[in-house]
């Protein structure tokens, strides 16, 4: 579904593979200690095909879950019903209307995350089980939050579900220069992060998910998960993104994280989840 084909930075290209990769790895080693008994919810989803991606793999949870504004998932309605391979790809039984996707194993929900109470209401409509091993995915969402609303969504969840994972992707170290001149950047695209003070550190982000009551948490900075991939794979993606050097892309690496949070409750496994 990408709406834009200009061509990015190889730094930015290999940042994005990166970001990609170790989440839907993530995501799959989820799946895997679950057997797929269990549900997917993606904050902020906006034109993610990870559904249809696993759909290929016949690697589907039992309920994959997606959200974002209803600005967002009207235009991705339509870019479902527009094209063959997404539309197929739904269960005959699928309801999809202006804003909304309704069917047994996908649903997009439309909705302002800042609304907890809404967001609560539309996951009882679609019959969510709570007692369901559940992950629940953020990338760049929670960042662009006010940090009382974010700390809200990170609460919500560890209360709510049994089993759960939260995985979040979003900037941290911005306090030095390059971290100064990425603000800049990004406010002068009109992109505030209202919630860039929140979690400044990979300490704080853990100390986010302890402070909200989940059992395990864990951050690594994007450069440490670069090294941490599949190396052939990587090697693959670093000759079509070639780069003469590479202290730029260290230094992008490095301002970006991936932090983590376990509630195992039953003991089904979920504690040992990493990036190893």
């Amino acid at each position: 579904m990408a709406r834009n084909r200009s061509r990015k930075a190889p730094e930015i290209n290999r940042g994005y593979y990166a970001r990609i990769k170790a989440v839907g790895d993530f995501l799959r080693k989820f799946l895997k200690i679950t057997m797929n008994k269990c549900q997917v919810i993606s904050l902020g989803a906006g034109f993610d095909t990870s559904f249809w991606n696993l759909q290929k793999e016949d690697n589907l949870p039992q309920n994959y879950i997606e959200v974002d504004f209803p600005e967002v998932t009207t235009a991705k309605c339509t870019y479902i019903k527009n094209r063959k391979p997404l539309f197929q790809g739904l269960r005959i039984d699928s309801e999809i209307g202006k804003d909304t996707v309704r069917s047994k194993n996908y649903n997009l929900l439309p909705c302002d995350l800042r609304c907890i109470n809404l967001l609560e209401q539309q996951l009882k409509e679609i019959e969510i089980d709570y007692n369901l091993p559940t992950i629940c995915i953020t990338e760049c969402v929670l960042v662009y939050m006010t940090p009382d609303k974010s700390e809200e969504i990170v609460n919500w969840m560890g209360r709510r579900f049994r089993d759960a994972v939260f995985i979040n992707y979003e900037p941290v170290n911005l306090g030095d220069r390059f971290g100064e001149v990425m603000l800049q950047n990004l406010l002068a695209r009109g992109c505030k992060l209202k919630g860039a003070t929140a979690c400044p550190t990979l300490k704080s982000q853990t100390e986010r998910f302890l402070n909200a009551g989940w059992t395990y948490a864990h951050a690594l900075l994007m450069s440490d998960v670069y090294r941490l991939l599949p190396r052939e794979d990587v090697e693959r993606i670093e000759k079509i993104e070639f780069l003469d050097e590479t202290d730029l892309l260290e230094q992008l690496l490095s301002h970006y994280c991936l932090s983590w949070a376990i509630k195992d409750s039953t003991g089904l496994g979920l504690k040992d989840l990493n990036f190893d």
